[in-house]
Parts: structure tokens; sequence; C-alpha cells
């Protein structure tokens, strides 16, 4: 298991747990609050991720849609605007996005609108590791995926992210 070496949970109290852990999954500190109140905060990576990504998934269809719909679009309008939160900025930096070409801009945004239009909420990938070519790949095969999987794929990828943005506050030097 891979120890948080700054700011274990154990250490902090609500407050700076809430401040720490509270943006791992985008705009939605309940996470990390249900998380706290529960008293399931871990000092590890694998067992927080496990119990954030619980609350998402015993949080109903409703929460889970506003946790979703609280994501920023891929090369979107907060993106070109320099509006989106830090953690965003930096994946979305880390796969290129940040560096899009005119033609591969307007795909994007094509891609973006139709999407959000049929699922309701925007395409949600984690894109460490994967080059713009390959999110457009796969962001085209997945705007005409059906709705019941595609929200499925949607809190999967969520939970990816969360784990990541986890992996990087562990590996953060105290």
């Amino acid at each position: 298991m891979t120890p948080f070496r700054r700011d274990p949970p154990s250490a902090l109290d609500r407050g700076g747990f809430l401040a720490r852990y509270g943006g791992v999954y985008e705009h939605s500190p309940w996470i990390a609050a249900a998380v706290w109140d529960a008293g399931a905060a871990q000092d590890a990576v694998e067992p927080l991720a496990e119990a954030m990504a619980a609350v998402v998934e015993q949080a109903g269809r409703e929460r889970q849609f506003a946790l979703l719909r609280a994501h920023p679009d891929l090369a979107g309008r907060l993106a070109l605007a320099g509006e989106l939160t830090a953690e965003s900025a930096a994946e979305q930096a880390g796969a290129g996005l940040d560096r899009c070409s005119p033609e591969e801009l307007a795909r994007f945004q094509r891609l973006n609108g139709a999407y959000v239009a049929r699922f309701g909420f925007p395409f949600i990938i984690a894109v460490r590791g994967l080059d713009r070519a390959e999110i457009l790949d796969v962001f085209a095969r997945r705007v005409a995926a059906d709705p019941e999987a595609e929200f499925r794929e949607a809190l999967d990828q969520v939970h990816r992210i969360a784990a990541l943005r986890l992996e990087a506050l562990a590996a953060e030097s105290p």
C-alpha cells in the first residue's frame, strides 16, 4: 500500500482533511466529508480511494449525475479561459490538451457538444498516459455508447481520476 508521506489523514482534523483531500473528486468535497464523518479516512492511497469510491457508489443516481456534471469539458470553454481547477489543468496539460491544433480543438468542441446532448454530462476520461489522438479516438467511440453503459464508464473514469490524484498527493514530500 502507498502511504501518504505528507498530511496523512490520521494527522489531520476534519477541516484539514477536507482542505487536503476535498478536491480529489472534482468540485465535490461532500465525498471527502462523508469519508471523514464515517471514520473511514485511511493513511494509504488504496484504502482511502476505496472508501471515497464507496461513498460515490452509495450516493444515489442524482448525486452521481451531479458529480459527473461537475467535471469540465476536455479542451473546452473553461480550459480556454484558464478556469479549470489546478488538478484538471495539470491533467489536461499533461495529455497535451492545452496544445491542440485548431482542427483538434474544433473536433473536441463538436464531440463535447454531441456527448453532453446525448448523456447530460461531459465526457470524462483519465487522461494520464494518453495523447490527444488517443483521447479523441476514445471520445468518438464513447459518444455512440449505450447511455447506461456510458454512465457506468464515466463513474469508473471519475474513480480512476480520484485514485490518480490521491497517488499524486501521496508522492508529495513531507
